[in-house]
């Protein structure tokens, strides 16, 4: 099923309870092959998937900037780390350094393109980070990822067949 920008707010906040529901449940047994079962959904969907075809990341969200990120941006802008800092970002509630504005400063709306694609944060060359080892210890992550990204979307969805939730239940309690 293709997911559009359109209907990603509704669908994914029809499936929010569910995935979540889903995922405490996953987390009682996690399969020892998850992190391949999200590794081979990630790929399958990043085959059929273009981002340069959305960007609503890019649009919508900030990035967390590490202070390696912080310093390989400001070298490439030949500025100085702090007025880079000061220039684009500020700290948020969980005390991380993200962006002032949104979109994203460095975001090119006319073909979604990332002005700084080579040299980008660690966050967004992650993201949506459906193919992270360990895959089970950021699943609240990625529900809130489906609300922006229709790939995780996708990708959350496709995990539901390929391990149903009563197979994980039947797991559990036997």
């Amino acid at each position: 099923m293709e997911t559009s920008l359109e209907q990603l707010p509704k669908l994914a906040e029809q499936a929010k309870k569910e995935s979540k529901k889903y995922f405490a449940n996953l987390k009682k047994r996690t399969p020892k092959n998850l992190d391949y079962v999200m590794q081979e959904l990630h790929d399958e969907e990043f085959a059929k998937t273009d981002c340069l075809d959305c960007g609503n990341c890019c649009r919508t969200t900030s990035p967390i900037f590490t202070e390696k990120d912080t310093e390989r941006i400001s070298k490439h802008f030949r500025m100085k780390v702090v007025d880079f800092k000061e220039k684009y970002l500020e700290r948020d509630q969980d005390d991380f350094m993200v962006l002032k504005t949104a979109p994203c400063s460095f975001f090119d709306e006319s073909d979604n393109k990332c002005l700084i694609y080579d040299v980008r944060p660690k966050a967004c060359s992650e993201y949506p980070h459906t193919n992270r080892r360990k895959f089970i210890q950021i699943t609240d992550l990625t529900i809130a990822n489906t609300e922006v990204c229709p790939a995780a979307y996708n990708i959350v969805e496709a995990l539901k067949k390929r391990l149903p939730y009563e197979y994980n239940e039947k797991k559990v309690r036997s």
